[in-house]
């Protein structure tokens, strides 16, 4: 019989800042704010949104939060882990939510451009203008938060979906 040795995850690092507790005020203005965004947004389209910007900034903390939330919302497995080749999947996606991952890109990684009109007016023609506004008030917000986690170092992992708030 042979046995098997458990192999040690690597340590988990430290946060850099405890961000939150040290400027309150902020963290319960953004709270507010990304409650505000949420608003009239489908769940699902949501998540996939904000998982798909924290793959882009790299934020560890936020992917492993949205992606627990978008499964307690009903999310599949599959379209969460298709969403880093989003382009290559884009037939485990409604052309609503691909309309929403192309304007989440292009929001998030501004270093490559302005917001494309062609983008832009996909994005409109998927979306009424206040669902709209409420989708870029989304991402703008996701990555507000994806840039807290990433410059504090958050710790991935601890999140259980109904935590934040």
């Amino acid at each position: 019989m042979t046995t098997h040795e458990t192999v040690p995850y690597a340590p988990e690092h430290t946060p850099r800042l405890a961000w939150a507790e040290h400027a309150p005020e902020v963290y319960k203005a953004m709270v507010r704010l990304d409650a505000a965004s949420r608003k009239g947004l489908d769940p699902k389209l949501l998540e996939l949104v904000k998982v798909r910007a924290s793959q882009l900034n790299r934020c560890a903390l936020c992917l492993d939060m949205h992606s627990k939330d978008a499964l307690a919302a009903g999310e599949s497995v599959e379209r969460i882990i298709q969403l880093g080749a989003w382009e290559e999947s884009r037939h485990f996606y409604t052309e609503k939510e691909l309309a929403a991952l192309e304007l989440t890109e292009a929001v998030t990684v501004l270093t490559d451009g302005f917001v494309p009109d062609e983008v832009y007016e996909t994005a409109a023609k998927h979306f009424e203008e206040a669902e709209l506004a409420q989708l870029i008030a989304a991402i703008t917000v996701i990555n507000a938060w994806n840039r807290f986690g990433v410059t504090c170092r958050m710790v991935p992992g601890h999140y259980t979906p109904g935590d934040h708030g």
